[in-house]
C-alpha cells in the first residue's frame, strides 16, 4: 500500500482560503502533510479553514497575507517556517481576474495584475528556494498559471500578460534549480467551477442563477474543470510520485490550443 503522497510534509499554499487553494490545502491534508499555512485577505475563511484543518489532526496556520504587497508575500514564507521549522512544498493558487482590454486597461491595473499574478508569486517562489538550499533539500513548487496565458480572450489582457510571465519564470526557475533538486512545474488550468468564477460571471458577464448549468452544456467535457480533480493533480506534482517531472507548464484544460473545427 503507497504511503501519502505528502507524508510529513510542510505545505505552504499562497491564496488558499478559498476555491482552487482551499481545495488544494484539504488535499495536501488528506495526503498526509505534517503542516498546512494557508495566506490569503480574508481573515475570517482563512482562520476558518485552518480550524477545520486542525480539526482534521493536521497542524494548520492561517497568515493573513495580501500578494498585492509582495514584501508581505515573501513574509509568509518566512512565518510559514517559522511556525513549522521548515518549508518543502509550495503553491502558487492565487488569481487577480479583474477584467481589461489592450485599449482600456489602465496603468494602475496592469501594475495591480503584475503584483498579484506574477511579483508575489516570483519572489515566494524565491523565498522557498533560498531556504531549501539553505537545508539542502529537496523540495517542490506548483504554480496554478491559467491556460489564458497562451492567448487568452480580450478582456484578460493585463491578466494574460501577468500569467505568461508566470508560466516563463516557472520554466526558469525549474532550470535553474533542478541541480538543487527542487522541481518546479506549472498548470495551465482552463475554466473551473468555483465560487469566485461564481462571482465573476455575475459582475463582469451579467450571469444569472443558472450561470454554470449553461457553462457546463458549452464545452466538451459536459462540466467545468473541478476543484477537487485539479488539487488532486497539484498534490501529485508535489509529491515524489511524479518523479523527476520539472519545468512542466501542464495544459489542464478540455479545448486543445491550436486545435480547429
Amino acid at each position: 500500500m503507497n504511503s501519502p503522497l505528502l507524508n510529513d510534509k510542510v505545505v505552504l499554499v499562497s491564496g488558499g482560503t478559498q476555491g482552487l487553494g482551499a481545495g488544494i490545502a484539504r488535499r495536501a491534508a488528506a495526503e498526509g502533510a505534517a503542516g498546512v499555512a494557508v495566506t490569503g485577505r480574508n481573515a475570517d475563511a482563512g482562520e476558518k479553514l485552518a480550524g477545520e484543518l486542525t480539526k482534521s489532526g493536521v497542524a494548520a496556520r492561517f497568515i493573513k497575507t495580501d500578494l498585492a504587497d509582495v514584501e508581505q508575500a515573501r513574509a509568509s514564507v518566512l512565518e510559514t517556517i517559522s511556525v513549522f521549522g521548515r518549508i518543502d512544498c509550495a503553491v502558487n493558487a492565487a488569481g487577480l481576474t479583474t477584467r481589461g482590454t489592450m485599449l482600456d486597461t489602465t496603468p494602475e491595473l496592469f501594475d495591480e495584475h503584475i503584483a498579484v499574478n506574477l511579483k508575489s508569486p516570483f519572489f515566494i517562489m524565491a523565498e522557498t528556494i533560498k531556504h531549501l538550499r539553505e537545508r539542502g533539500a529537496p523540495g517542490n513548487i506548483v504554480n496554478v498559471i491559467s491556460i489564458a496565458e497562451l492567448g487568452g480572450q480580450p478582456y484578460l489582457a493585463p491578466y494574460v500578460a501577468a500569467k505568461a510571465g508566470l508560466a516563463g519564470a516557472t520554466r526558469n526557475a525549474a532550470h535553474a534549480h533542478r541541480w538543487d533538486k527542487i522541481r518546479i512545474n506549472g498548470l495551465d488550468i482552463g475554466w473551473t467551477a468555483t465560487d469566485g468564477e461564481a462571482e465573476t460571471q455575475r459582475k463582469f458577464h451579467g450571469a444569472d442563477d443558472d450561470w454554470l448549468e449553461k457553462a457546463n452544456a458549452s464545452v466538451p467535457m459536459g462540466k467545468l474543470g473541478q476543484v477537487d480533480e485539479i488539487a488532486e493533480f497539484v498534490v501529485f506534482l508535489l509529491s515524489s510520485r511524479s518523479g523527476v517531472v520539472t519545468g512542466s507548464v501542464i495544459d489542464w484544460d478540455q479545448n486543445v490550443i491550436g486545435g480547429s473545427d
